[in-house]
């Protein structure tokens, strides 16, 4: 058995050799367009959607939290005119709120990763999303009960979401085939930006029309719908879904390699001392770190230094990640397109994608220290958010080249690290910049990411690999190896023979 798409180029099937007896692995029907006559594209779709959620649900309250904060006019019946508000927090009290989500989303990272290779990916997705839903309807009552319970309900809901990350790779170890891998998660992975750029005007609109509480009942209830969907369509692996054809299984378990233990024993020792490892890791860490200062400080920046008013044009802070959402899925197949036509090893591909996104969002993000131009400093942001698609169709897939049993676990371990910046980084701006805007402050917090970026650049170029790690391969695995070198010894010692013959 081969290790993965870094294995020898044979035939046209992708430069790929096959997991069966070198022979080509192909379907009936091959994939189309018509994505919902295979039961896998379904299992996207409705990831993508689980994202969407994922990320309505976590930034709907930076909208709906000016609505419960401001300031409205009331006219008594003297016509005295004068103001209320429902919630009176200061800044410091709804810069507490607005963080508390992540203290409980670094939490769970790991867990989400174990939990999902011991009861299924699935499961461990689905309860994530739906049960921080039903806190999301709940957060009306909460807040209006206390700060202190209105804390902890946002806490609560970023430890059941952190999960959500580490569940779907165990979902993609059973579900997506090798040469399919990038363009599956890049599609579901898109969600979360789809989230992002509906759900902020959205919010807007909802808390302006119908009150702040409706942002949080109606993104909940839609979080709501979309778990019992999935949880009615979507099981742990192909051979336990019964909208999946027998056909589509057996392709999905012969390319991948196994049918998904039962019982996984992680290996723990060899993961910590992978290189290959810690070059996801280091780069998911790069990545997140200039992604978190710009979805947290973008508006700030925008409006303080180079004075654009939000209040007509606040959809431009949403512009990058719109484009990013749209290159995700772009990314995606581009990068499973070069493995098919054996242009690329799968190594290659993970490296060249992510390396090549990270030295452009350096030289974007310099590009933007240096010029301050509000029409040039908003293209350069842009193309920069935008080309970490190409990043996610490396760093974000590569869990599953490497060890795709142990995925989930991995993704859990290394979005721990990556949880990080979302944390450190406001803080280290906030203390760079102050109240002023200067823009020679805003340079130095760009130089900074630019420089996360390149070291996270040469650390993954130098250390990352597309190839089954040798501590990751099952029993199963390494005996169908040591049998296939057998045998290919023995035809060798035939031929050999038969020459030998010839020649007498």
């Amino acid at each position: 058995m081969t290790t993965d798409l870094e294995s020898t180029k044979t035939g046209k099937h992708n430069g790929h050799q096959s997991h069966q007896n070198n022979n080509e692995l192909v379907e009936s029907e091959p994939l189309t367009w018509r994505f919902w006559r295979k039961q896998r594209y379904i299992v996207v779709l409705l990831a993508f959607f689980g994202f969407f959620n994922v990320y309505s649900l976590r930034v709907n309250l930076s909208v709906a939290i000016v609505a419960m904060t401001e300031h409205r006019p009331v006219i008594d019946a003297n016509g005295n005119e004068s103001f209320e508000q429902d919630f009176p927090w200061d800044g410091k009290q709804k810069g507490l709120i607005l963080s508390s989500f992540f203290y409980g989303y670094i939490l769970t990272q790991f867990l989400g990763g174990y939990i999902g290779t011991k009861i299924g990916g699935n499961i461990v997705f689905g309860l994530g999303i739906g049960t921080t839903a039903i806190l999301t309807l709940l957060t009306p009552l909460a807040a209006k009960h206390s700060l202190e319970m209105f804390l902890a309900v946002r806490i609560i809901e970023g430890v059941f979401e952190g999960v959500t990350f580490p569940g779907i790779h165990a979902v993609w170890a059973r579900w997506a085939p090798p040469l399919e891998r990038s363009r599956m998660a890049s599609i579901a992975f898109a969600g979360n930006y789809a989230g992002t750029v509906i759900a902020m005007p959205s919010s807007g609109m909802l808390a302006a029309r119908y009150g702040w509480e409706s942002v949080f009942y109606v993104f909940g209830l839609i979080g709501v719908v979309w778990f019992i969907t999935w949880m009615v369509f979507v099981r742990a692996g192909p051979e336990m879904d019964r909208f999946c054809s027998k056909e589509e299984c057996e392709y999905i378990q012969k390319t991948i390699g196994c049918v998904g233990a039962k019982k996984i024993k992680h290996p723990w020792k060899a993961i910590f001392t992978s290189m290959p490892f810690y070059a996801i890791i280091a780069s998911h860490f790069s990545e997140n770190w200039g992604f978190y200062t710009l979805l947290t400080q973008l508006p700030s920046f925008l409006k303080d230094t180079l004075n654009f008013d939000l209040g007509k044009t606040g959809f431009i802070s949403a512009v990058p990640y719109l484009v990013m959402g749209i290159l995700l899925a772009i990314s995606g197949y581009l990068a499973d397109w070069l493995q098919v036509k054996g242009i690329w090893t799968t190594t290659q591909v993970r490296r060249n994608f992510n390396c090549g996104a990270f030295l452009a969002q350096t030289v974007f993000m310099m590009l933007t220290a240096y010029i301050m131009d509000p029409t040039l400093s908003v293209v350069f942001i842009t193309i920069a958010v935008g080309l970490g698609a190409f990043a996610w169709s490396g760093f974000a897939v590569n869990h599953l080249d490497i060890a795709p049993q142990h995925a989930s676990v991995l993704m859990g371990i290394g979005n721990t690290f990556a949880t990080i910046p979302g944390i450190v980084s406001p803080l280290i701006t906030g203390y760079i910049v102050g109240d002023d805007g200067d823009r020679f402050e805003w340079r130095l917090v760009f130089f900074i990411s630019a420089g996360i970026y390149l070291v996270g650049c040469v650390i993954y170029w130098f250390y990352a690999s597309g190839e089954l790690q040798e501590w990751a391969k099952s029993p199963e695995q390494k005996a169908m190896e040591a049998e296939q070198k057998q045998l290919q010894l023995t035809q060798k010692g035939g031929f050999d023979n038969a020459a030998v013959d010839l020649k007498e």
